[in-house]
């Protein structure tokens, strides 16, 4: 099978397609000719080697597709829980439509996943959709339902707006009743924040946004901030915050936050700090099961609307990276396999 084989971490010129052989499922898992590939930042993360995988690695943590075998059944005593060591799959089976994130490998033509990792994909919902809210979609939900959970009246600042997960989450917290205050680069973007329900909308290439947050509260600040950013915003955001306001820092995409003295954080207010990740949000089978299926559903009937308008083939994953990484795209970026 084809597949991005990363033999040694750094730019996006470490990506090239390679020729594997296709995985054998062990027990408590499947394997799935993929159909599309979710791209994202933690896949720069990985193939940077700010996050560790052990070379080489195939890159990639979401996809969608249909799952051509299972695992054996080894042990007949747990063959009924999925995904369990030493457990038969019997929740899944040859030709079911599946998504998954949070698992490596899914830059490829097939991918070995646990069961306890997938969810079914609704009836007729086309798979690249699935594949590209999975990882995402169940983030912004995460951050508006759980991190810090929204409630009506609430004023939220969110970087990024225009993102995978900002738009997705804009239009989560406008729907919940909070205001959004979106941060964007481009007219353009300002306009997808906007039709995403941002109630305001501010141009961090022209204006200050810390100045700008300020005056669109009266001088109180946000409830909380969703940063998706990191270096070049981190300091400037907390200043954004109310007293006791959170910030929910769930990317890095301008570079990691350096060292930050906590004290700090008294002197704004009490401020809370959070750096949270979506397998802590997902820690049990119940919790994907709540998280992905609220997402899918969301989709599958119109209350979400995702943008994905960036595709690219499997060959061309370095250029999709990039891309991302220049931040020149909107919406999901995503990798299709032929056939």
């Amino acid at each position: 099978m084809k597949a991005i084989l990363i033999r040694q971490t750094g730019g996006p010129e470490v990506m090239t397609v390679s020729d594997v052989p296709i995985p054998e499922p062990k027990a408590g898992e499947a394997l799935v000719k993929v159909r599309a590939s979710g791209v994202n930042f933690i896949d720069v993360y990985y193939r940077e080697g700010r996050y560790k995988a052990a070379l080489p690695f195939i890159d990639g943590q979401e996809g969608a597709g249909v799952v051509e075998q299972v695992g054996d059944h080894p042990d007949t005593r747990t063959s009924h829980v999925p995904g369990i060591p030493g457990a038969g799959v019997t929740d899944f089976k040859p030709g079911d439509r599946v998504a998954w994130c949070n698992v490596l490998g899914s830059y490829a033509e097939y991918a070995v996943v646990p069961a306890e990792k997938l969810v079914r994909v609704p009836g007729r919902m086309d798979l690249r959709l699935a594949a590209a809210v999975m990882l995402q979609g169940m983030t912004a939900h995460y951050l508006v339902y759980s991190t810090y959970a929204l409630k009506v009246g609430d004023t939220a600042l969110v970087h990024a707006a225009a993102g995978g997960v900002g738009l997705l989450l804009t239009q989560m917290a406008s729907q919940m009743g909070a205001r959004v205050i979106a941060t964007v680069s481009t007219e353009e973007k300002e306009k997808l924040a906007r039709e995403a329900g941002a109630a305001a909308v501010i141009r961090y290439t022209e204006a200050d946004f810390e100045a700008e947050t300020k005056r669109l509260t009266g001088g109180r600040g946000v409830d909380v901030v969703y940063d998706s950013v990191g270096k070049t915003t981190f300091e400037k955001s907390l200043r954004c915050l109310r007293p006791r306001g959170m910030m929910a820092l769930f990317g890095g995409s301008s570079g990691a936050v350096p060292p930050f003295d906590l004290i700090e954080l008294s002197k704004m207010g009490s401020l809370y700090v959070t750096r949270p990740t979506l397998k802590d949000y997902t820690a049990t089978r119940a919790e994907l099961e709540w998280r992905a299926g609220k997402i899918l559903d969301a989709v599958k009937t119109g209350r979400l609307k995702v943008r994905m308008e960036y595709s690219y083939p499997l060959a061309e994953a370095a250029q999709a990276h990039r891309e991302l990484e220049a931040r020149k795209t909107t919406g999901k970026l995503l990798l299709e396999m032929e056939g």
